[in-house]
């Protein structure tokens, strides 16, 4: 069993660098396609370039998960001590994973992108086969 719950933290991490390479295309091309839209609905009206650069980083910075998949690449480290510690972890194991679907669920919130949905899907789903797992653990 811990075999199996290694592995599936090692798809995980995976997946998670999948998303962190993608991650910064779908920012900047948001960021693109905003101004572009900007630039064709404002060709008779001025407008204040400034204000829309801050509001393209502030969109950058709401579609930003970086800090997520740094804090769930943590959690699968934390996953894999506890599995190679000595003491039972049952209970730890379980809320590592709680902490591993919360990361989850919120770069899917924050990615409007296909692939890295795809991608978030993929997480939830071994994700949840080892919450399954983990809670037949003492």
């Amino acid at each position: 069993m811990e075999r199996d719950l290694l592995e599936r933290v090692r798809v995980i991490r995976g997946l998670v660098g999948e998303i962190e390479r993608r991650a910064p295309e779908v920012v900047s091309r948001a960021a693109e396609r905003l101004r572009a839209r900007v630039e064709e609905l404002s060709k008779d009206v001025e407008y204040n370039r400034m204000r829309l650069e801050m509001e393209l980083a502030l969109l950058a910075d709401r579609a930003d998960v970086t800090e997520e998949c740094v804090r769930l690449n943590s959690h699968c480290e934390q996953f894999e001590r506890i599995c190679a510690g000595r003491e039972p972890g049952g209970r730890r194991l379980n809320f590592v994973v709680q902490e591993m679907h919360r990361e989850a669920n919120t770069i899917g919130s924050k990615s409007q992108d296909l692939e890295i949905g795809e991608h978030v899907l993929s997480l939830k789903e071994e994700i949840e086969r080892i919450r399954e797992q983990v809670q037949n653990v003492e």
